[in-house]
């Protein structure tokens, strides 16, 4: 089993790396909630979702951002141009229409230029070291490499299985009765190599078409135990303020 990640690389690593924050769905679950607010734009604690995503990705030192946009892009535009963030220069590209997670990568890929880049869903918040997380993938030598983490309801999401080198050995389908298990927690990272594999294929799902086809010493997982929310439902939105806002109180004690 993969050790937990720990705070031990340098809190640049994500300086030389382009992010890029997959936000084109369509929030339909949510929708009852925020209505024709995008996800990005989302409420929570006083600000906005897209606000802690770049406080969190600055802390590892990121310093470019592309997002790719679809439902209400205009919207998350207009935020951007008043709000813009310190020290992060922010891209965006706009699908003409829904892509899929591997769709919109290549539609996104003439803006791609690093080696690895940094994957991430653009409504979910996972408290792990990014800076960890690099170092290991770049160790790995795997093609791509996932965050994961354990939660108590895995089956909603999703399991993933490790085998004994950390690769992935499995991917399972939503069961509602798995109960605690590790779950993809969103956030990837993907060598320049897969990447332009994915720009000049037809892959849909970056999880279905992209991952559950590589070699297994090509795709390797990250566990640990992580603070875990997304955004995705009523429930989820609901308690998204308690962990973020906890995690990031920390990691600001820490810095000062």
């Amino acid at each position: 089993m993969t050790a937990p990640l720990k705070s031990t690389a340098t809190a640049n690593c994500l300086g030389p790396i382009d992010v890029f924050v997959l936000a084109g769905g369509l929030g339909t679950r949510i929708q009852p909630v925020l209505g024709d607010v995008p996800k990005l734009l989302a409420p929570i604690a006083g600000r906005r979702f897209i606000d802690f995503l770049c406080d969190w990705l600055r802390r590892f030192g990121a310093r470019r951002v592309v997002l790719g946009l679809g439902y209400k892009a205009q919207a998350i535009l207009d935020y951007l141009a008043e709000h813009p963030p310190e020290d992060i220069a922010i891209e965006t590209v706009l699908e003409p229409r829904p892509l899929g997670t591997a769709g919109a990568i290549r539609f996104a890929s003439p803006l791609l230029h690093s080696d690895p880049v940094l994957v991430m869903n653009g409504d979910s918040f996972v408290a792990a070291d990014l800076c960890d997380f690099v170092e290991r993938h770049q160790k790995s030598n795997a093609r791509a490499s996932i965050l994961c983490t354990d939660v108590p309801d895995a089956g909603r999401y999703g399991r993933v299985l490790l085998d004994g080198a950390g690769h992935i050995a499995r991917f399972t389908v939503k069961d509602p009765s798995a109960g605690r298990g590790l779950i993809n927690a969103g956030v990837y990272l993907l060598s320049a190599d897969l990447l332009n594999e994915i720009a000049t294929g037809a892959a849909v799902s970056l999880e279905r078409d992209v991952f559950e086809r590589l070699e297994r010493a090509a795709l390797t997982g990250f566990e640990g135990k992580f603070d875990f929310v997304d955004i995705g439902t009523p429930e989820s939105l609901a308690g998204a303020a308690e962990v973020i806002c906890r995690h990031l109180s920390k990691q600001q004690g820490r810095v000062a």
